[in-house]
């Protein structure tokens, strides 16, 4: 029996009528969408603590919900993981105690539009098109996420899975804007929680907490030692062990970075805080945002209880093949063979539905930014009301929607090849060559050196940061490889043996040195267009 076909006709129902729930839901909640700011900021108008759950939602998505239980459930893994809630905690209170009223103090609709008032329409493009490349490739990946869990429900091509996720995004960001995503995010928060308590009550009861415990407690490693899965701080020298990851000084050190860029210059992030009525309902969304943290060591707890249950259960060998060529399909083969029918369509549909969501995020985020960035923010202010600039969003929307897709589809075919399968990690890895230069624009935005910093030498440090990026993670190396242009480029250019993680600060001081270091007129065609009218600045 195909793994497929576990899944039911009645299963089928649940998932076809959870979807139309969600969008029924989506669209009785959609509000006006008569301005831009109805349809990307939700009219301002939403309570914080459904603001906080979409964030929660968003940052959570199908790829912790996979990812972070497959790799507990990998030999090696553990619950290192955790520690990185550190960094994430502290940034989280930053952003929501000094960024958030730096935001509210002018009418804007981006970090960037902040990021261009301080430093200039040029760099605000620059920013704009950093965010495109990172999004794309970051969301790539959670897209990616859900299509594994498709395609085992289905039993459709990869591809197929893709596409299909992308139509459902369309229509839900087109349905209601910034509303419908919120409050779709928030429904998906709820399911998201109840599918991983179901499973991990689930797991201990039929596994027994006593053999659950003590069967991951001490994992024979093959050479004569055991491993703890339990284990959540390791406190390796970074200087000895700089390529690991899931450290204590990479959590304190290197991943403030990482989630101040996260949710302080990501628009995916930062567009939700937007939409709160006022600058403290804005800090109680983020702040109270970092109860996602329990839901990630949910998550890690049902990875060792799939690793309990798979000793105590022997998979099938179809199961087992499936297991070894790429753990992330764990939990959910395990959803679709072990839980009773139409339970098993509720969690399925929950996960799509959240992965839908967090797409459509980024689909209105990437629509407000190339829009505003294009006409700049005082054209928006001026025109905001005319209901030709929604429907030029929505035209957007469409095509960003084609081109995250068709990188999910490429790096699909790179993951199916026997390309990098800790999705986890490498979602961190694909921001990180962006995040690092985003951070360290907006900190050259708002010290009170900003008057020194000049755009070309935010330019080269930004060109400067990415270039390093490139050289130390892997990712160039795999695409020269792929096309058989060179069969050992890591020895040749000397790629060095070094986390990801370090490079968001890496990058950020980086691009700040270069900002500072290299003089530069930072007006443009000799006028100051800080308030960002690039179409008057055209026509001049």
């Amino acid at each position: 029996m195909e793994i497929h076909e576990h899944f039911t006709t009645i299963d089928w129902l649940v998932v076809f009528a959870y979807m139309a729930l969600t969008t029924l839901v989506g669209h009785a909640l959609r509000g006006n969408q008569a301005t831009i700011k109805d349809f990307f900021l939700g009219g301002k108008s939403l309570p914080w603590p459904a603001v906080s759950g979409s964030i929660i939602a968003t940052e959570i998505s199908a790829l912790t919900f996979i990812g972070v239980p497959g790799t507990v459930f990998a030999l090696q893994g553990n619950f290192t993981y955790l520690v990185w809630g550190i960094g994430s905690i502290i940034a989280r209170f930053f952003v929501g105690f000094y960024l958030v009223p730096l935001y509210y103090k002018k009418e804007i609709f981006s970090p960037y539009d902040y990021m261009g008032n301080q430093l200039g329409e040029r760099v605000k493009k620059l920013v704009t098109v950093l965010f495109s490349m990172g999004s794309i490739l970051g969301q790539s990946v959670r897209v990616l996420v859900t299509a594994i869990i498709l395609q085992v429900v289905t039993g459709m091509p990869m591809t197929w899975c893709i596409v299909v996720i992308g139509i459902f995004a369309v229509a839900w960001t087109l349905m209601g804007g910034m509303r419908t995503v919120i409050w779709t995010d928030v429904m998906q928060f709820f399911v998201f929680i109840a599918g991983g308590i179901i499973a991990l009550v689930w797991l201990v009861n039929v596994v027994g907490w006593d053999q659950f415990w003590s069967l991951n407690s001490a994992v024979p490693d093959g050479e004569g030692g055991f491993i703890d899965k339990f284990k959540w701080l390791d406190m390796k020298n970074p200087f000895e062990h700089p390529a690991v990851s899931y450290t204590f000084w990479v959590a304190v050190f290197a991943m403030p970075f990482q989630n101040v860029a996260a949710f302080g210059t990501d628009q995916l992030n930062a567009q939700r805080m937007f939409c709160c009525g006022s600058e403290s309902e804005a800090r109680k969304a983020i702040v109270w945002s970092s109860v996602s943290q329990v839901i990630t060591l949910l998550m890690l707890m049902v990875g060792t209880g799939l690793f309990a249950w798979y000793i105590v259960h022997e998979p099938s060998a179809q199961e087992a093949a499936m297991f070894a060529k790429d753990s992330n399909n764990v939990f959910p083969i395990w959803i679709v063979t072990v839980l009773p029918t139409g339970l098993k369509g509720l969690i399925i549909a929950g996960a799509f539905a959240a992965a839908v969501s967090s797409l459509d995020s980024i689909l209105a985020a990437l629509s407000q930014t190339s829009l505003s960035a294009y006409y700049g923010k005082k054209y928006m202010d001026e025109n905001g009301e005319d209901k030709k600039m929604v429907t030029k969003s929505r035209m957007l929307v469409l095509g960003w929607a084609v081109i995250l897709s068709t990188m999910s589809i490429l790096l699909s075919l790179n993951y199916q090849e026997g390309g990098d399968k800790d999705l986890i990690g490498l979602a961190f890895r694909m921001v990180a060559y962006v995040y690092g230069a985003l951070l360290g624009i907006l900190i050259l935005a708002i010290g009170p050196w900003k008057s020194q910093a000049s755009f070309r030498g935010i330019l080269i440090g930004v060109i400067f940061s990415v270039l390093v990026a490139a050289w130390a993670l892997p990712d160039a190396y795999s695409l020269i490889k792929g096309l058989g242009l060179m069969d050992n480029p890591e020895d040749f250019f000397h790629k060095p043996s070094l986390s990801f993680a370090w490079f968001y600060p890496i990058n950020t001081f980086v691009t700040v040195f270069f900002g500072l270091l290299i003089p530069g007129d930072n007006t443009e065609d000799g006028k100051d267009h800080s308030d960002g009218d690039l179409l008057r600045a055209a026509g001049e």
